[in-house]
């Protein structure tokens, strides 16, 4: 690494530098940088985070999101055009068509919509499409298009797809149909490129003015379903019903923002603050079942629990079998029926982890194989027959965070390649994508994910060309695993008040992670502790090198294959994730290890 690495048995002292003069620190699983120099290592621990993360002068504001600092809806372009021929389609009950994406985002922003214009009018006749993934593809195709417009559809609104959609436009136009698109994903350079469609509503549009452009598809519905409402009620105090849907959905609208990933920052924090305070009061009867059969606690969700238990079972049915499952449950299911299908996609998504698992091992092994995961080669890029298309996604995620560099998987189906990529930070995955065109029948997404198709011939040409274009933009010290803490501190100091103190930057997520502390002058108390099925995860105790004040048990999940190297009674320093443990009533500081360093 171009900085000086401190070796395991040179931990600084108690008083650490600051981040400028204490360069990159390796610990067992990866290298460590503080987010920021710290000038004050007296101040308040919160402040000491603030500063870290430059958010001093607007620590209020961002503690405390208000509904007010929304944007105006109508300010994103084509929306204010598009939410008039939607209210021209109500007053004339017409037939609309949401056609929506068969992930999170694409069945929270159809369900927004969908139950926005049922509160707006309850006889209009709404249709709702969501392709399959396998059989169809995602985003808009001509065949449904048609299929559509036998149906009767006279308006169809895309929801978080259709910013590349070209000949579906052109089918829309010729066969006398509406179309009206609105996304999220990166749009073309030039607005000569976007799709001849009747409305083209995205916040990044090349010549758009809106003052936040990383909303999700959610995202993006709701502030359309907001902009309707307005209209139809022909003032900006909407009435009280669509006030209260409008603040139900909002909790839809937080569940496609940190299922997508987008940055918790600007609209979007205030969407998941105030959304993940609905969730848990939902009238709606499909979210309320699914939060039972992911076994949360009602009373309180965070961002955790839709990231890991809510999310992943919503997406599950999108990738084993078909979305449409989905929205049913978010939009029309109710009493035994929500529990049924909310049950349906638990155990789908069980089967979902165990066909990740095989596919993660193989992979895994491809990789080592055709040396994919050495400093030579700085992307994996492979396929293989039998591969899910539906998971392979998810199996790219673990792999850049396995080995720190972008990963593509495809399915190989006859004469046709089809898959998923993730990146890692400071590599554009979609410009990779961009720079390997010719070998690609279609691709679009973002810079961290995207989705990409290619003639079988081709793939062997592709993976050549992608690789070739990562080697040329990565360096070895850009594929390694680095966390960022906030500051340092003191066993002592992270007490159940100052964490608590530290919850007020929640929500947590893309943009605005969680706190890590780098945990000084530590030692560990008595001999790590397997626990778990198959004693897997570790249990830690912690305490000040010194003994001044009690010390912590430390969540370490899956580091059981560490423990020889964690000698009981060590010096140590950790990062840390601080929470509160209040097991049995008893409140008390429970970190997760992120990583550890014997001195």
């Amino acid at each position: 690494m171009s900085e000086i690495v401190v070796g395991p048995d040179q931990c600084p002292p108690s008083t650490p530098s600051p981040a400028h003069a204490d360069p990159a620190v390796q610990g067992m699983t990866r290298a460590w940088r503080a987010r920021a120099a710290q000038s004050d290592n007296a101040a308040p621990l919160l402040d000491r985070v603030l500063a870290a993360r430059g958010l001093t002068q607007q620590a209020d504001s961002f503690m405390n999101p208000s509904l007010k600092a929304l944007h105006e809806p109508k300010l994103i372009p084509d929306l204010q055009r598009a939410a008039d021929r939607i209210i021209e389609a109500v007053k004339n009950r017409e037939t609309i068509a949401i056609f929506g994406d068969y992930d999170v985002d694409g069945v929270t922003a159809s369900a927004i919509l969908i139950h926005t214009l049922r509160a707006i009018d309850p006889q209009l006749n709404i249709i709702s499409y969501i392709p399959h993934r396998v059989d169809e593809g995602y985003g808009l195709n001509c065949d449904a298009i048609r299929e559509l417009h036998s149906q009767g559809v006279s308006l169809v609104v895309s929801v978080d797809c259709g910013i590349t959609a070209h000949e579906p436009a052109k089918t829309a136009r010729e066969i006398g149909l509406d179309l009206i698109i609105t996304d999220h994903h990166n749009p073309p350079a030039s607005i000569d490129d976007l799709p001849d469609a009747f409305a083209v509503v995205h916040p990044r549009r090349p010549d758009s003015d809106y003052p936040f452009g990383e909303l999700c598809g959610a995202g993006v519905a709701y502030k359309l379903a907001w902009h309707l409402c307005t209209l139809h009620c022909g003032s900006e105090r909407v009435s009280p019903p669509l006030r209260g849907v409008l603040v139900e959905m909002l909790g839809f609208a937080a569940l496609g923002s940190i299922a997508d990933v987008v940055p918790l920052l600007d609209e979007n924090r205030v969407i998941v603050k105030h959304g993940l305070r609905q969730i848990p009061h939902a009238r709606n009867e499909g979210l309320r079942a699914l939060i039972a059969a992911s076994g949360l606690d009602s009373n309180k969700i965070d961002t955790e629990d839709v990231g890991f238990r809510l999310a992943p079972r919503l997406n599950a049915i999108g990738r084993l079998g078909h979305a449409a499952e989905a929205l049913e449950l978010m939009t029309n299911a109710t009493g035994s029926e929500a529990a049924r299908l909310a049950q349906r996609l638990s155990k789908i998504n069980d089967e979902r982890k165990s066909i990740g698992e095989a596919i993660y091992a193989q992979a895994e092994e491809m990789a080592i194989s055709a040396g994919m995961v050495g400093p030579e080669q700085r992307a994996i890029v492979l396929a293989h027959d039998d591969w899910h298309p539906g998971v392979v996604g998810i199996v790219c995620s673990r792999l850049v965070e396995r080995y720190a560099r972008p990963v593509i998987l495809m399915q190989r189906d006859g004469d046709v390649c089809k898959g998923s990529g993730r990146s890692i930070d400071g590599f554009n995955l979609h410009a990779g994508l961009d720079a390997c065109t010719e070998h690609l029948i279609g691709y679009g997404g973002h810079d961290m994910a995207a989705g990409m198709r290619c003639q079988s011939e081709q793939f062997e040409h592709f993976a050549n060309a992608f690789i070739a274009h990562s080697n040329e933009r990565l360096t070895p010290d850009d594929l390694v695993n680095t966390t960022r803490y906030d500051t340092t501190a003191r066993v002592a100091e992270l007490t159940p008040e100052t964490v608590r103190e530290l919850e007020r930057l929640s929500p947590f997520g893309a943009g605005n992670p969680r706190v890590q502390v780098r945990v000084v002058q530590a030692k560990l108390n008595g001999i790590p502790s397997p626990f778990g099925r198959g004693g897997n995860h570790l249990s830690l105790r912690v305490c000040d090198r010194d003994n001044a004040g009690p010390g912590w048990r430390v969540v370490a999940w899956n580091w059981a294959k560490h423990i020889d190297q964690i000698p009981p009674g060590a010096p140590v320093e950790l990062i840390i994730e601080p929470k509160i443990s209040d097991w049995n009533g008893r409140i008390s500081v429970e970190p997760v290890l992120v990583d550890l360093r014997v001195c």
